[in-house]
């Protein structure tokens, strides 16, 4: 150990102690500043390069009326398209609670109005007097280059990808080709 002390003194760096528990104590020498620097900017990359999912939270009752849920949807929409999950709360006043059905009829239609752009996370259930439902994003959208959704189809098949063109204007279909007296028409 004071060998090693003599060492770190001899280079102007440190000696950091390793591993203490190993038998001898694993040591090193180093500039603690610039390996305490390193660390932080290792850490700060690590943490840059982590995807945060943020949850965004709409807020119903069970009287909201059709167009005040319509446009709390379309944000909601909005955010699942942006990678987000949203938590669709209902909160009961008084004797609203004792009807926990039509809450969870209006948490059903909320998730058939998203069922393109999302999945349901978590299903209905009641947590003291809400009733919480989560949808995390789902089927992709088609998003063009400026962001706007894309309204064509994302890929055709081989089928209907290669059309036939149009028969000519003298085509039978039941004509096979082939004359009532055995022999070959002629097919221009």
């Amino acid at each position: 150990m004071q060998e090693a002390l003599r060492l770190a003194r001899e280079a102007d760096k440190d000696l950091v102690e390793v591993s203490p528990n190993g038998n001898p104590p694993v040591c090193r020498i180093l500039d603690y500043g610039k390996f305490l620097y390193e660390k932080a900017k290792k850490d700060k990359e690590a943490k840059k390069a982590q995807k945060t999912i943020e949850v965004k939270e709409i807020r119903l009752r069970p009287k909201t009326t059709d167009h005040h849920r319509s446009f709390k949807v379309r944000d909601a929409r909005r955010w699942l398209q942006e990678g987000m999950k949203v938590k669709v709360r209902i909160r009961f006043r008084g004797r609203e609670i004792t009807y926990p059905e039509i809450a969870r009829e209006e948490l059903r239609e909320v998730a058939a109005e998203l069922a393109d752009v999302a999945i349901v996370e978590v299903t209905p259930d009641m947590e003291g007097r809400t009733m919480l439902m989560i949808l995390a994003p789902g089927k992709k959208a088609s998003v063009g280059k400026s962001g706007e959704k894309s309204d064509k189809p994302a890929a055709k098949s081989a089928k209907q990808e290669k059309e036939l063109p149009p028969p000519p204007p003298d085509y039978d279909p039941k004509d096979d080709g082939i004359d009532d007296e055995g022999d070959e028409a002629t097919v221009n």
